[in-house]
């Protein structure tokens, strides 16, 4: 005979059968409805299951680019560091040659101006005892895309 891990009662003439409407919350707890083999549905005690134990996590391996990206970042930080202490040195430096640049570009603009008005002076000044010379250009077209014709003078 087949042995169940609980007992299955049941019910005689001295306890009638349930109601068929019989709601599920009507069942107490550790009770529950049981079909025979012979297909008589009946009431039965259950033992309590203990729920099951929760999963044991697994250490999962850490990745590569975690691995790297750990190793990269004292490095990056460490150069910014340097980087900070060098500027700090560098500042005064870079001070005196912003303003050397700054003197620089004073100088080419002085140039730009001042070399163009002595070179008008100087021709001026030289041309001032002969005539200078004039070249008169007409071009006439006839249309669109007719052909140019000119004439030079010189004088």
């Amino acid at each position: 005979m087949h042995e169940t891990a609980y007992e299955i009662t049941t019910l005689t003439p001295q306890h009638p059968t349930p109601n068929p409407g019989m709601l599920p919350t009507d069942i107490p707890l550790g009770v529950q409805m049981v079909t025979l083999p012979g297909g008589i549905r009946t009431l039965a005690y259950t033992p309590q299951q203990a729920p099951p134990a929760p999963p044991v996590p697994v250490a999962q391996p850490i990745p590569a680019w975690a691995k790297t990206t750990a190793l990269l970042t004292p490095t990056i930080g460490g150069g910014i560091a340097a980087a900070g202490v060098g500027l700090s040195y560098a500042a005064p430096g870079l001070i005196a040659m912003s303003e050397a640049l700054w003197a620089a570009v004073a100088l080419i603009a002085a140039a730009a101006i001042g070399v163009p008005m002595l070179l008008r002076l100087g021709r001026s000044a030289a041309g001032a005892g002969r005539s200078s010379t004039h070249i008169t250009q007409n071009i006439t077209a006839t249309g669109m895309f007719g052909k140019a014709t000119g004439t030079i003078n010189h004088r």
